[in-house]
């Protein structure tokens, strides 16, 4: 069961990773595509000789330049399936910010019992957003309307929305191992990151370092 975890938990940080790397390799393309063809054409201007070829260059580039107006909306795609393949990743490595100054100031196991009713209220939440979602990708799928820029690929709204519902339905099973972690006493809070305590250690690390 372990190594099923760590396997579950290698596969999530490598597709996290591979939507980012997508999202920067076609914004990196598309933004070179959009500047490096006026090179191409300064050359054309400034050698008399060799003006034909460079402005073939350029024109080519300026036309794959012009073709790749999908980008943009693959680039919001990817970080909406970022976004919510994300959330249950955040939960997992206390990437959340948690505002629990003053529950921090109650003994040990009324702080276990507050975490749990918040456990509860997270899981409310993200069961709420679960089958709203669903229902909502379910209206998608029947309209089967095609996905902007992106539809002359076959892409539907469908195939982006269906993260949504995937990725809440990813945060309920992380709150239910928290809440069973708290029910059997090996956790006492949520998990979420202290702000104030990474801005003092950062703070500590550079007065060692000065």
């Amino acid at each position: 069961m372990q190594s099923l975890m760590r396997l579950w938990e290698h596969l999530e940080e490598a597709f996290i990773a591979f939507l980012l790397a997508a999202m920067t390799l076609v914004t990196f393309v598309y933004v070179m595509l959009n500047n490096i063809y006026t090179l191409f054409y300064a050359l054309s201007d400034k050698w008399a000789f060799s003006r034909d070829f460079f402005a073939n260059i350029g024109d080519h580039l300026m036309g794959y330049a012009q073709e790749m107006t999908w980008s943009v909306a693959l680039t919001k795609a990817l970080f909406g399936w970022l976004i919510f393949f994300g959330m249950s990743y955040g939960v997992r490595t206390a990437g959340h910010l948690g505002v629990d100054a003053v529950v921090k100031l109650t003994p040990r196991r009324v702080q276990r019992w507050l975490a749990m009713i918040a456990c509860l209220c997270c899981l409310a939440y993200a069961g709420l957003f679960m089958v709203a979602s669903f229902k909502w990708l379910t209206a998608l799928f029947t309209a089967n309307i095609g996905a902007e820029d992106l539809d002359k690929f076959g892409v539907k709204l469908s195939d982006i929305a269906v993260i949504v519902p995937i990725g809440f339905a990813m945060v309920v099973i992380r709150y239910l191992e928290i809440f069973w972690r708290l029910f059997t006493h090996r956790q006492f809070g949520l998990g979420l990151a202290d702000e104030a305590a990474e801005a003092s250690k950062l703070a500590s690390h550079n007065e060692e370092q000065h």
